[in-house]
């Protein structure tokens, strides 16, 4: 299992088009969307993500109401103020917490500051075993996250062997 982040940049990038093509690939096939969730499990409890926090490092964390919510009770502030303090708009995903020159404003070495109150999304992060809709659905975002983060790139490459999925073309 590859979890040098600096190996798993540089294979990511040079597998993208690869694992686009792999997202092709599960949907014109039938595979047991079971099996490939347990497979994306086994990865995930192999890997210690608080060890690595690089999704914090890289990704956006959209928000909903309701994490707003969460967030701003746990804070102990007002939601207008967290808004104020701690939101970002963006043009692609809506709202989505600031990020500071090392990640995620919440980001504290690698650990979460309001980790007991984190988004829905970072809950779910990496959206191969929870998430909303299928998983096939959730596939968009995977070349990307191959490029930086050590669970969606072992399961990606795990996935190709299971589904007998052409290498390299």
């Amino acid at each position: 299992m590859l979890t040098d982040l600096v190996q798993i940049r540089r294979q990511g990038e040079k597998l993208r088009t690869e694992n686009q093509r792999l997202r092709v690939h599960l949907k014109r096939h039938d595979f047991v969307e079971r099996r490939l969730r347990r497979i994306a499990q086994e990865v995930e409890e192999a890997i210690d993500c608080r060890a690595c926090a690089n999704c914090c490092r890289e990704g956006t964390v959209r928000l909903t109401d309701r994490d707003i919510e969460h967030l701003a009770k746990f804070l102990g502030m007002s939601i207008r103020e967290f808004r104020a303090q701690y939101t970002a708009p963006s043009e692609e995903e809506g709202l989505i917490l600031k990020r500071t020159e090392t990640g995620c404003v919440f980001l504290a070495g690698n650990d979460c500051t309001v980790y007991d109150a984190r988004p829905r999304a970072c809950v779910n992060f990496p959206h191969l075993v929870r998430g909303d809709g299928s998983l096939v659905s959730r596939m968009w975002d995977m070349p990307d996250r191959a490029t930086y983060c050590p669970i969606v790139f072992n399961t990606l490459e795990a996935w190709k062997d299971e589904t007998k999925f052409k290498r390299g073309e």
